[in-house]
């Protein structure tokens, strides 16, 4: 059975890059558009990695990864923020709230974020 990633990103575009990498890697992607929808999704899916953009409506990725670590049943499942947010101070707020890694958008391509998250699913086990 395939690894879930639950990839919460309001940008449309984006969402079906990754979708399309992830899909190629053998991994089951299902998106959500914003944090509101995502903690819906996080809770309904129990993906085995979420990654997560910061600047989205309705609920700002640091208040949803805030929540999914606060939840007994989510706690444990691994967040990677994805973000063109790349200051030193939001990234230390992203792994200070949990986050098992912080990507910045800018910095790398799908293939090597696929790469990441492979690594970081392997170092979970």
């Amino acid at each position: 059975m395939p690894q879930k990633i639950l990839l919460i990103e309001d940008d449309p575009f984006l969402s079906e890059i990754y979708v399309t990498k992830f899909h190629e890697a053998g991994f089951m992607a299902v998106v959500a558009e914003d944090g509101v929808f995502g903690l819906e999704k996080v809770k309904e899916v129990r993906p085995d990695i979420v990654i997560l953009d910061i600047v989205m409506p309705n609920m700002d990725g640091f208040e949803l990864l805030r929540k999914i670590k606060k939840d007994e049943d989510l706690k444990f499942t691994p967040v990677v923020i994805l973000s063109n947010l790349g200051e030193q101070e939001n990234v230390e707020k992203g792994f200070g709230l949990g986050a098992a890694d912080y990507i910045i958008k800018a910095h790398y391509t799908p293939t090597e974020v696929v790469a990441k998250v492979k690594e970081i699913l392997k170092n979970k086990k």
